[in-house]
């Protein structure tokens, strides 16, 4: 089998192979003996263990769950009682000493006798099982063929079908296609079938007897599980009850007839419908659910709460209001506590609010004015407002109010937990509680005395549980076991706590320095002395084990300390700064290029300055998740804080007994301190990443604003708001012979029609090259459908040069948009038809959907991508809304990926919701239309259950409606409620009905309906209307007599006087409100104006044109960080001048490469650029210049410059934030690094993937990655040789051996690559490292991915494969199967498995995989199908006992 390898630098060769151990020096192999896998005293019967506890559990569950039977003697159940009794006492008696775990706890050892006894006893409860180990490598026996248990994330794979063969047993059943018609493939998986396994569960004992077990064993067996039938009586018993219960009648529900998880996805669980037909706006309702609910307190309660949180809410909130005076601090929370009223007793949401109630989030205060003699009338004050919260705020008070909701339950927990301590010590007064509960200012604070409470007071609170349940009658719960501490208590061990003369409280007291001192009171021994006289068996002994356990209570109290832990946190916060130490495994990863090398050496970094880079905290967490540095919390003055807890709890006398004490005093206050600072720092790094995660919340939020608040492409001269018709084109990736697609849409939004063009490039006359024979039919299309604009997007650099033909065709053409009205020139005019590169990420998304195959079933996914670019044009913010959860795909901020995604969706729903409101839904529209009915779930008091509910309750009303009043029902018009009050509340003035659709109704449609006027606001409008019309109240009265409620509107809009609405003084409205009503009206006053104007304005601002960085970003895919000047790439050369170079990025763009920039010897020999490179080589090249706006490059091949590493630009630091030393000492040490079998210093190669790693460190760093990743790295053969090491599949990993030739010097990469060699023909030769790895690597990476997802790959072992063919053959004895399986002995081999019949030997041959192809017994094949013919054929012309020899790789 010698074809199998290659002589000379062949894959997976004795250096580099993983099967057995390799001499790196020698390249000998190195044999591991095996080891015997079976183990002594593995198994063992355990039921002699267990029959006391068996015993105890039934003896259980007959006292707890089992009612003894009446006619029961006497006798026997006062014997059991005085049994169960006697056990009890023991078991309190066992109790009260102290089990080894406990012992250990408090630092207190045992003698070696009494460790090996309770080792012994120490896992009695634990039950061994009877089932022999097996490793996972092991073949399965025949009842496991099927089971799932092994397969793990394979197991999909493994299940595949693996049907052939119907003829019979001879050779040519091999021979036969691997495709099926789906219509047979039904009959084949059932024909594949072996057996259907049984569930898993117990034999029936019945059938054990042809199991060939003796009667005595049979016995045996019987009597330890029973017949199978003891439990007969109870399921009769409930299938006679369910015959009894059993309702013919019942009609059928949802959960009767889905799946609980398909209930749950389309929204139709109980708790769904509770959530649409409470009263209460759907995201509270969600937000709130895991909170009590606050309707049931009284109003003085909710006020007194709502003042609290305002005052707690505020706290957090003014630092960050930097526009607002020291004057504004009383107002900005009084306006906090009134939106605390709207939310938790109205239930308005922000939308609503910030609409509505906007006078309650403007402080405005009246300025008087000097009196000025020459104008009496002059204003005698100036009225000066000033913006107290935005509509962001209103967000961050929602967010405020969850975490109030959970500090004042938590609160209240406490506070219940006190009342049962009173009840159990009447005496019962601790002023920690008193003191640090009303000073509680976050949850840690009450997380605190939490623990406090249970660390202090468990025992009390254990008894007075179970007293209540044997009060209230409820099942009783054993008496838990008293825990370490309290055991120490109850002994002598405490009176030498007691005996360190000062409280953990008095302690913190003393280091704040708040109040009188507490001094330490002194002991008449010294702690040693006393410890001996403490000393009680069994628990302590020795007057050591008395000193170790009250040492470690001491320091628990202490660590348990609410009012310590409350010191410290704040020094902490006030001192604190995070220092980065790479660990060993970042110390090999993190070099210069990677992106964590920016804070590999950081130190000493203040909260301040995390918070102004929220995205390196948390990448700093990410590193430290990943194992690569510890991210640590430092205090700078750490000993300065120690010596403050030393004289807070050092004695102040002079003698040998009190330095004894103090001694072991500071020795605590040390130990408890190192506790602390893990306790302190973990909630510190919990809370800033928290606070780093809202913040790039925050920035993706404004981003994501940014996007939603641009109005639809308006076409010039037409007014803001217009919907134009599109016609969007697309190349998509502009691939050589791709067809651009083309969809036209009408300003109603519907795809009017759709079509491709081959041929749409101009022509060069110079260079007599004729237009393109398309682009008739393009003009022709413009004029007959005469859009507004031209869209054109795509994901390559080729969209940029469709955009500039697109501009040449309408210029050359004459192709002109729709005429509008000049008003500076007072005449119409046409502007040539504009073409803008729109903004594609919807698109992009949209195409290849499940939402756009069911809307255009039949279209192709690039038309689909340019019916999305056009609905973009007409409304950004339909196209966004209709994305749904698949938002997150999109890019609003380059560290987003940092934070979760639930909390990124709640920060981009929240922008959704505020753009919905602002620009308000055409219920109408809504209805008919899906697209729209997108909108409807982001509206104010709605979500997608109630939006949803109230789109089917409107169909059922009609499919119309006709006002906003209809949307709660009407009796009278026999009108269902769509909404609840509360709910319609919340939403009326965002959902709009167009007054043109309904006029003709009657008097039921209201001009009003179509603004943004609130319907509570409605008589303030027909008011403000009357008055600007200088009606009286009897020709009011008489308009709305004959024409209906809003008939003064209706004629303002009728005879075009709206803007006399400007003559109105509103600021009298607004003081007459203020003074009669005690309503703030002001600026709703100047909504209501400004909608009687102009309804239902557009107020979002212009269409959005992509900046120059952005089209570059979006048809490149490269940013400012990922392709910058000085960066070394790989170009493939286009074409070669006489002077100059022609090459192509990665990314489309077209660089040039002048003469003078070749390498040096080109140049100096002044060699043709056409004998050096050819075409589509791939080459390294540096970045010189770079035009993005016009996607143009420069770049070097000269080698002095290619030798200076690109290095990137790092934050500038202070002298104590970087550990330069640090640094310096690592790079010395991996610049002095050695291989240690050669001794030859390592070589270092700029590419990104090469690593100077072994062999075992390439696997160690290739193992978390993905398949198929790979690394380069130094060759222990010597300077001409370099390895490759790539991932096969999980732990399995090989490694390529290249040999350089031509190269220039020791430490240069060779100009020829080759792997494999020894003949002719044989090998694999590369110019250079880039094309090796695309070339050779990832070409057979894609092989082994497809041989891994074909249906004959079983994801076993080759012993568990060769057992399936067993058992099939054994099931179907006239039928031959063979099976693919990985060989990870030899990486880049598959065995291929095969059985010819049920008699026939087990066989397998070697599949090697090689770049695009698969080679068997010296033949390639190009794909799968391709090798399991040839198999079939080769097999078949070998003959009989062709099966029976097994390849086997000669080394």
């Amino acid at each position: 089998m010698d074809e199998f390898f290659e002589t000379a630098a062949a894959e997976g060769s004795d250096e580099e192979e993983e099967a057995d151990d390799i001499d790196e020096e020698t390249g000998e192999v190195i044999r591991k003996s095996r080891k015997s896998k079976a183990r002594d005293g593995d198994l063992g019967d355990s039921s002699e263990e267990e029959e006391d506890d068996d015993e105890e559990e039934a003896r259980r569950i007959r006292e707890g769950f089992i009612v003894d039977d009446p006619e029961e003697d006497e006798e026997g159940r006062e014997r059991r009682r005085e049994t169960w009794k006697r056990r009890r006492e023991e078991k309190e008696v066992e109790d009260e000493h102290l089990d080894e775990e406990d012992l250990e706890l408090i630092g207190v050892t045992q003698p070696d006798d009494d460790r090996v006894q309770a080792q012994q006893s120490k896992f009695k409860r634990l039950k061994r099982g009877h089932r022999e180990e097996r490793p996972a490598s092991e073949a399965r026996g025949v009842e496991d063929i099927f089971s799932d248990d092994d397969e793990g994330a394979d197991g999909a794979a493994a299940g595949r079908g693996r049907a052939f063969d119907y003829q019979g047993d001879d050779l040519g059943d091999f021979i036969e296609e691997d495709e099926f018609p789906d219509e047979e493939r039904g009959g084949v998986d059932e024909d594949m079938g072996i057996r259907a396994p049984k569930r898993a569960g117990y034999a029936e004992i019945q059938n054990l007897k042809d199991s060939g077990l003796g009667e005595v064993a049979l016995e045996d067996m019987r009597h330890a599980f029973g017949d199978g039938d003891e439990f007969g009586w109870a399921l009769a018993a409930e299938a006679e009850n369910n015959e009894e219960t059993l309702d013919p009648d019942k009609p059928l529900e949802l959960k009767d007839v889905f799946e609980p998880s398909q209930l749950i996805e389309k929204m139709l669980t109980e708790e769904d419908n509770i959530i649409r037909m409470t009263d209460v706006p759907e995201r509270f309702q969600l937000a709130r659910k895991p909170y009590k609910d606050l309707t049931q307190l009284s109003k003085e309660q909710m006020e007194a709460r709502n003042a609290e949180e305002a005052a707690w809410i505020a706290t957090y909130m003014y630092p960050h209001k930097r526009n607002l005076g020291s004057s504004l601090r009383e107002p900005f929370e009084q306006a906090i506590e009134k939106v605390l009223h709207f939310m938790n007793v109205e239930d308005f949401e922000p939308p609503f609010i910030f609409q509505n109630r906007k006078d309650y989030l403007i402080h405005s205060e009246q300025i008087p004015n000097s009196p000025d003699p020459n104008n009496p009338n002059a204003p005698k004050y100036t009225i000066r407002a000033e913006k107290l919260l935005s509509q962001d705020d209103l967000w961050t008070i929602v967010e405020h109010d969850l975490k109030f909701r959970t500090f004042d339950e938590k609160r209240d927990a406490i506070h219940k937990s006190l009342e049962r301590l009173k009840d159990v010590l009447p005496d019962f007064n601790d002023a920690v509680f008193d003191d640090l509960i009303p000073l509680a200012a976050q949850i840690d604070d009450l997380q605190d005395v939490q623990d406090y409470l249970n660390f202090q007071y468990s025992q009390q609170l254990r008894e007075h549980n179970v007293e209540q349940a044997e009060v209230n009658g409820t099942q009783k719960r054993a008496r838990g076991t008293r825990s370490v501490w309290d055991k120490v208590r109850a002994g002598p061990a405490y009176h030498l706590v007691r005996a360190f003369g000062i409280a953990a409280d008095a302690i913190a007291k003393n280091a704040e320095r708040g109040g009188n001192r507490t001094y330490t009171e002194d002991s008449d021994k010294r702690p040693d002395d006393l410890a001996d006289t403490l000393v009680q068996e069994p628990e302590f002994k020795t007057g050591e084990d008395v000193l170790t356990a009250g040492k470690a209570l001491f320091v628990e109290e202490m660590v348990m300390s609410p009012r310590i832990r409350r010191f410290l946190r704040k020094v902490f916060y006030e001192q604190l700064v995070f220092d980065v130490h790479r660990t060993d495994k970042g110390l090999k990863q993190i070099d210069e290029d990677h992106p964590y090398y920016e804070f590999k050496y950081l130190r000493s970094q203040e909260i301040k300055n995390i918070f102004d880079q929220p995205e390196l905290f948390l990448r700093m967490l990410k590193a430290e998740g990943e194992g690569l540095v510890e991210v640590n919390v430092r205090l700078p003055r750490e000993k300065t804080v120690k010596s403050e807890c030393y004289r807070a709890i050092e004695s102040d006398s002079f003698s040998e007994v009190v330095d004894a004490w103090n001694a072991l005093r500071r020795e605590c206050v040390d130990v408890a301190f190192a506790k602390l600072h893990k306790i302190i720092a973990r909630g510190v790094k919990d809370t800033i990443k928290n606070e780093c995660e809202n913040r790039i919340g925050a920035d993706c939020r404004k981003a994501y604003n940014e996007k939603l608040d641009q109005a639809a492409y308006r076409p010039t001269g037409m007014v803001l708001g217009t919907i134009p018709r599109v016609l969007a084109l697309s190349n998509g990736a502009g691939n050589r012979g791709d067809a651009v697609c083309w969809a036209y849409m009408e300003e109603n939004g519907r795809v009017q029609e759709t079509g491709k063009f081959v041929e749409l490039r101009p022509g060069n006359p110079e260079k007599f090259i004729e237009d393109g024979k398309d682009i008739a039919a393009f003009v022709e299309l413009v004029e007959r459908r005469k859009p507004d604009v031209v869209a054109v997007s795509g994901w390559s650099v080729e969209t940029r040069n469709l955009y500039k033909d697109m501009k040449t065709i309408i210029e050359a053409r004459q192709l002109m948009g729709a005429p509008y009205e000049d008003q500076d020139e007072d005449r119409e005019r046409q502007d040539p038809l504009d073409v803008v590169i729109v903004n594609d990420e919807v698109a992009r998304l949209y195409q290849t959907s499940k939402r756009a195959e069911a809307e255009f079933p039949i279209m192709p996914p690039l038309t689909r991508y340019c019916i999305a670019l056009a609905r973009y044009m007409q409304d950004p913010l339909k196209e966004y809304a209709s994305l749904g959860r698949d938002i997150v795909s999109i890019s609003f901020e380059s560290n987003q990926q940092l934070i979760p995604d639930e909390k990124l969706l709640k920060y981009l729903e929240t922008s959704m919701v505020d753009m919905v409101n602002l620009v308000g839904v055409d219920i109408n529209e809504a209805v008919a239309d899906a697209y729209t009915g997108n909108l409807l779930q982001y509206v104010c008091g709605l979500g997608q259950r109630k939006a949803a509910q109230m789109i089917k309750t409107i169909n059922l009303n009609g499919g119309e409606v006709v006002s906003r009043g209809d949307l709660v029902g009407d009796v009278d018009r026999q009108i269902r409620q769509a909404v609840s009050p509360t709910v319609w509340t919340n939403c009326a003035s965002f959902v709009f009905v167009d007054y043109n659709d309904v006029e003709a109704d009657g008097p039921e449609a209201d001009p009003l309906d179509n603004t943004r006027i609130h319907p509570e606001d409605y008589d303030l409008a027909r008011k403000i209307a009357a008055d600007a019309l200088e009606m009286d109240e009897e020709d009011v009265k008489g308009e709305v007599d004959e024409n209906g409620m809003s008939a003064v509107v209706r004629r303002l809009i009728k005879e075009e006087q709206q803007d006399r609405v400007n003559d109105l003084v509103l600021e009298e409205y607004a003081q007459q409100l203020d003074s009669q009503m005690k309503q703030r009206k002001r600026a709703t006053l100047e909504t209501i104006r400004a909608e009687l104007q102009n309804a239902y304005e557009e107020l979002r601002h212009n269409f959005a044109h992509l900046s120059s960085d952005q089209v570059f970003t979006q048809l490149t895919g490269e940013t400012r960080e990922s392709l910058q000047e000085g960066m070394i790439v790989p170009v493939s050369v286009n074409r070669t001048f006489g002077d100059h170079i022609e090459v192509k990025l990665d990314c489309g763009i077209i660089g040039t490469v002048a003469e003078t920039e070749y390498p040096e010897d080109v140049y100096r020999d002044q060699r043709e650029a056409r004998s050096v490179w050819t075409l589509h080589q791939t080459v390294r090249g540096k970045l010189k210049f770079l035009n993005r706006k016009g996607f143009e490059a420069e770049l070097t091949f000269r080698d002095v410059e290619l030798r200076k590493p690109f290095k990137r630009h790092l934050l500038d630091h202070d002298l104590e934030e970087w550990d330069d030393e640090l640094e310096a000492r690592d790079k010395k040490e991996a610049r002095k690094a050695v291989d240690p079998a050669s001794g030859r210093a390592q070589r270092v190669i700029k590419h990104p993937l090469f690593r100077p790693f072994n062999g075992a460190q390439a696997v160690e760093f290739l193992g978390p990655l993905a398949r198929g990743d790979c690394v380069i790295r130094p060759s222990s053969k010597g300077p001409d040789h370099l390895a490759v090491t790539w991932k096969v599949h999980e732990g399995v990993f090989q490694h390529i051996d290249v040999l350089e030739l031509d190269k220039e010097n020791e430490f240069s990469v060779g100009r020829t690559l080759r792997i494999g060699g020894g003949g002719a023909g044989k090998g694999w030769t590369y110019s250079d490292l880039d094309e090796l790895i695309v070339l050779h690597v990832r070409a057979m990476a894609r092989k082994v991915e497809e041989m891994m997802g074909d249906e004959r790959f079983q994801a076993g072992s080759r012993q568990q494969t060769e057992q399936w063919l067993t058992t099939y053959t054994e099931a179907n004895p006239r039928r031959s199967m063979y099976a693919f399986c990985l060989n990870p002995k030899y990486p880049g081999y598959f065995s291929l498995c095969f059985k010819a019949g049920q008699n026939a030997p087990l066989a397998n041959w070697l599949v090697k995989v090689i770049p695009n192809a698969f080679e068997l017994k010296g033949n390639k094949y190009p794909d799968m199908r391709a090798l399991k013919n040839g198999f079939k054929v080769v097999f078949q012309n070998m003959g009989p006992g062709a099966g029976a020899g097994v390849s086997v790789v000669r080394r």
